[in-house]
């Protein structure tokens, strides 16, 4: 690679880090700095996914003080449930060709995008109607379908994670983006372990975004306890993921 690329992977990586602890939506960076230097786009996507993973271990870190279990489900349990449904996950983007993922890949930028955009209003109304009223079957059900999608495409899973907690019945905000943070993780590893063993990782790449995924996903971490304009914020991010949208669908 030139040093331009590693530069450029080096700052996605970082920025990627930062809004996953912050906000989420580090995928509308990493994925496409990833296509644009070469990665094919299946590649480029688990590749992504595994860079992810320092980003989320360190923000987990940073949020280990606040994590409770909540609802009807123990936190064994959730991590369980991401796991299998992560490599279900993995296993739907190992068997789909390059061709229909670079196809599909705007549908699902987009998808993020929208989520992203509209995730506080879903987290309100999810935890609305969810608290108190949610069993574990349905719990299980609704953390399955999030993890199969993160093991499938990771863009725009902290959001989908945040208002799943929700819905099942969590409160504490801080609680919830810590526990976002580890289920992200264990989603991350597992399929990333599927990954690897399918020869999808592009290792070059993969080492320069996740250490500096790693040290943004920590400073994310710290700096979200004092960012009072979130709004903004995630306004920016929402720019970003349909801008990248747009791109691919122009492509």
């Amino acid at each position: 690679m030139s040093l331009a690329e590693t530069l450029l992977l080096a700052a996605a990586g970082l920025a990627a880090g930062m809004l996953n602890a912050v906000a989420g939506g580090g995928t509308f960076l990493s994925l496409p700095a990833l296509i644009h230097i070469g990665v094919p786009p299946v590649a480029a996507n688990a590749t992504a996914t595994l860079t992810a993973l320092p980003g989320y271990l360190s923000s987990a870190w940073g949020f280990r003080h606040d994590m409770r279990a909540e609802g009807r489900l123990s936190l064994r349990a959730i991590a369980l449930i991401g796991a299998l449904g992560s490599l279900l996950g993995a296993v739907l983007l190992i068997v789909t060709p390059g061709e229909t993922f670079l196809w599909v890949v705007p549908w699902l930028l987009l998808l993020a995008t929208l989520m992203f955009a509209f995730g506080p209003r879903l987290l309100r109304l999810a935890r609305h109607h969810g608290a108190g009223q949610v069993g574990a079957v349905a719990s299980a059900v609704a953390l399955t379908a999030v993890s199969i999608y993160g093991g499938y495409f990771n863009g725009g899973l902290g959001i989908m994670l945040l208002a799943t907690f929700g819905f099942i019945g969590y409160v504490n905000l801080h609680g919830m983006n810590g526990l976002k943070s580890l289920l992200s993780a264990v989603v991350s590893l597992a399929s990333a372990a599927m990954f690897i063993s399918a020869g999808l990782i592009a290792w070059e790449p993969a080492l320069i975004m996740a250490i500096s995924a790693t040290v943004g996903g920590y400073l994310g971490a710290r700096l979200s306890r004092r960012i009072h304009r979130t709004d903004l914020l995630r306004h920016f991010v929402t720019a970003i993921g349909l801008g990248m949208t747009l791109l691919f669908f122009l492509g």
